[in-house]
């Protein structure tokens, strides 16, 4: 495994992440072995969300570090606000009160008295810089967070952000997969008439790598909008041939291929992984030590049917 320094005390994070969003329907008892394949494997960043199932994913691995004394100091621990779901309406909100109230409802539901770091959801159009640095240093203040980061944030977004906000952002979590490259292609086709070339993020990659700030990919296996795997999909025949021959070529599956795709941009990278399956979580970690040369970079990117001037 390889390891990233995470936020003001320089934790060493795994480059692989385990996110929990899909953990409301297992027993304590399965999630707990998820979690210590992880650790086996040297992964030891867990990734949740209050909106996981309603908070029901929370409740599982609140549950498994209640029932497990010791492993919450074990692993560097991230959930993420900002994202309300009353009924069937979905809005996004970062005001300074609903901050706070849900980092206290984040902390009662995982069993623990602090997170490692909090990351701000979808972006709010109507937030208020300065209500969230308040929000912010109170909940460092107490104890409750030790970074912050956001999720879906384009450079704009940060950098506003930053104006107000005291602390530096440690993160943020965007989708990025070989299946879905759309930061990747509009550096490729700069002033290019084809699709590709419309920047529809605003130079994230590059902000990231310049401000030091850790990239996080979700949907690291994934195509389109949670419209499933491209592993051994007959959507990607070509991309799967190339994963298929480097995973046998290096000694690993194609999913670890996949992520170390990911994972070799030069910047400060973790790929998060969603699978419930431990032997999984195994295979994943392996991804952190796979070297892909440039050209078998380019060669996957390529096979996922993207094209380049």
């Amino acid at each position: 495994m390889k390891y990233v320094e995470f936020g003001a005390d320089k934790q060493r994070a795994s480059t692989i992440v385990i996110g929990l969003m899909r953990i409301a329907d297992m027993t304590t008892k399965e999630a707990t072995a998820l979690v210590e394949a992880g650790l086996e494997a040297g992964i030891n960043f867990l990734d949740t969300a209050d909106i996981y199932a309603g908070g029901k994913s929370e409740e599982i691995l609140g549950s498994v570090f209640a029932e497990n004394p010791g492993l919450r100091e074990k692993v560097i621990l991230q959930s993420k606000c900002g994202i309300r779901i009353d009924k069937d309406f979905t809005w996004f909100d970062f005001s300074r009160d609903y901050i706070l109230k849900a980092v206290d409802g984040i902390l009662a539901r995982l069993k623990t008295d602090y997170l490692d770091s909090l990351l701000l959801h979808r972006p709010d159009a109507l937030m208020e810089p300065d209500e969230i640095a308040e929000a912010f240093e109170k909940l460092y203040k107490a104890g409750k967070v030790k970074n912050f980061g956001v999720s879906n944030f384009n450079p704009i977004m940060m950098s506003m952000l930053g104006e107000a906000v005291e602390f530096p952002l440690v993160a943020n979590q965007v989708q990025l997969s070989v299946a879905h490259t759309p930061m990747f292609d509009a550096g490729f086709q700069v002033n290019m008439h084809w699709e590709g070339g419309v920047m529809r993020d605003g130079g994230i990659l590059e902000y990231c790598r310049m401000n030091n700030i850790l990239i996080q990919s979700w949907s690291s296996l994934q195509y389109g909008y949670f419209e499933g795997t491209f592993l051994g999909s007959e959507k990607y025949p070509k991309l799967n041939a190339v994963l298929n021959r480097l995973a046998e070529e290096k000694g690993v599956t194609a999913g670890a291929i996949a992520l170390a795709w990911i994972l070799r941009y030069p910047a400060k990278m973790q790929a998060v992984i969603g699978t419930t399956k431990p032997a999984r979580v195994k295979e994943s970690a392996a991804a952190a030590d796979v070297a892909l040369t440039k050209k078998e970079w380019y060669e996957i990117y390529l096979a996922a049917g993207n094209k380049l001037p």
